[in-house]
């Protein structure tokens, strides 16, 4: 569409945003003048959904009231509390219900899938990542060979941008799984890049990866609740989210993990077991049967018991991304705002900065990320300190993702202005 720079334009898009009413189901932290804070750290925590504190006071009733027998008599029984959150879930990854669980946290989750199709042989053993990746999933990864007693110079391919460039080329990932697609084993990469914002093509990869016989999986941390998702469809071998950023649903919120059905289906497969991941029929034999019988489903990756407030709040979010439309809508108005946030930028026409995501709309969430070229940690709390909460990351860049479920086109419009009285 044909944007305008003029504040009334954007007054009027929010006018017309068939989402602006959900504005009104989130908390919107204040400035020091009490006027609320133009939110862009979305990317790294979303804000509370109102109906939280109602879901989560709910659990802390009944196991006020009830006690252990809230397992199963609680008004959302905790033995399945997983099940409310499935069918909601397959919807924000674009997943079967049974390929989908919420459990732990991401990188537990990661390491859980790890052991399960990470089993390196002399000739497949090698992990491709993109270059910058997530730390954790560094970390994680890096620890997963060394585990297998290899060495990460050997086994670690990464996919990296070209010189002067800041993104990678599909293409790029592409020639490396073709050049190692003998020794490759996974290829794990992030559904959107936490540092540049780049959406990778997730369908392209899958099927460069998987006709040499390569697992596929993808960190959805910032993809999740971010951009529409088609795991299932794509035939992604498995992914693994967290669900306090885009999903608002708070600190430390369980995770989630998706296997596709063909996977999570196959009991014989290797996995690091754990009570809640065995059959519900047996479950509670215990001592009796020793023996792990794994759930045909995703469930069988669970090691342990639903964290219930971890949990709870996610229910609150996820309905509130049900009653706004789903994913297709939410995305409808992201891009319009990022365009919108887009065209501002670049009617400054500034040399202090430049927008280092992708400028093409497919290949990029709701995040911006914009390179300072001068003095980045002092523009960054010059922002601060005009009411704009978003972040900074080393060594000069400054994160901004405006959020379409709680972000207006006038925040974007007012951190233009604010942008452009700083020198």
């Amino acid at each position: 569409m044909q944007f305008s720079a003029d504040q009334d334009f954007a007054k009027q898009l929010d006018l017309e945003d068939p989402l602006r009413r959900f504005r009104d189901e989130f908390y919107l932290p204040a400035g020091k003048d009490g006027k609320p804070l133009i939110y862009f750290a979305g990317n790294s925590l979303g804000l509370m959904p109102k109906s939280a504190r109602e879901v989560v006071d709910e659990e802390l009733d009944d196991w006020a009231k009830l006690g252990v027998d809230a397992h199963l008599d609680a008004k959302t029984p905790w033995y399945t509390y997983q099940e409310p959150l499935r069918e909601p879930t397959a919807r924000i990854v674009g997943a079967k219900p049974a390929e989908v669980i919420c459990m732990n946290s991401l990188t537990v989750n990661l390491h859980l899938m790890m052991a399960t199709f990470y089993r390196p042989t002399t000739s497949r053993f090698k992990i491709l990542m993109e270059d910058p990746a997530f730390p954790s999933d560094t970390y994680a990864i890096k620890t997963q060979i060394r585990h297998h007693k290899l060495d990460p110079k050997d086994a670690l391919v990464l996919a990296s941008p070209r010189n002067g460039e800041f993104t990678v080329r599909t293409d790029d990932i592409v020639d490396l799984i073709e050049k190692n697609r003998d020794t490759l084993a996974i290829v794990w990469i992030a559904g959107v890049n936490f540092f540049t914002g780049q959406l990778f093509d997730m369908p392209r990869i899958t099927k460069a990866a998987q006709k040499h016989g390569i697992i596929v999986g993808f960190d959805l941390a910032h993809a999740a609740g971010n951009v529409p998702l088609s795991m299932h469809d794509w035939n992604v071998d498995f992914a693994v989210w967290c669900t306090y950023k885009y999903l608002n649903a708070g600190p430390g919120a369980v995770a989630g993990a998706y296997l596709h059905d063909r996977h999570a289906t196959n009991t014989k497969l290797p996995r690091l077991a754990g009570w809640f991941g065995n059959d519900p029929n047996t479950r509670f034999k215990l001592h009796l049967e020793p023996e792990f019988v794994p759930v045909a489903s995703a469930d069988a990756w669970q090691v342990s018991n639903p964290p219930i407030f971890s949990m709870a709040p996610l229910r609150a979010s996820l309905a509130i991304f049900d009653a706004a439309g789903g994913m297709k809508t939410t995305r409808d108005k992201s891009l319009k705002l990022t365009g919108y946030l887009e065209f501002l930028l670049s009617q400054l026409g500034s040399k202090r900065f430049t927008v280092i995501t992708p400028d093409e709309p497919s290949a990029r969430g709701c995040q911006l990320s914009i390179l300072a070229q001068e003095n980045p940690k002092e523009l960054f709390k010059e922002l601060l300190a005009a009411g704009v909460k978003c972040d900074f990351r080393e060594p000069n860049v400054i994160r901004v993702a405006p959020t379409p479920l709680y972000n207006t086109f006038e925040d974007v419009w007012r951190f233009a202005q604010i942008l452009n009285q700083h020198p």
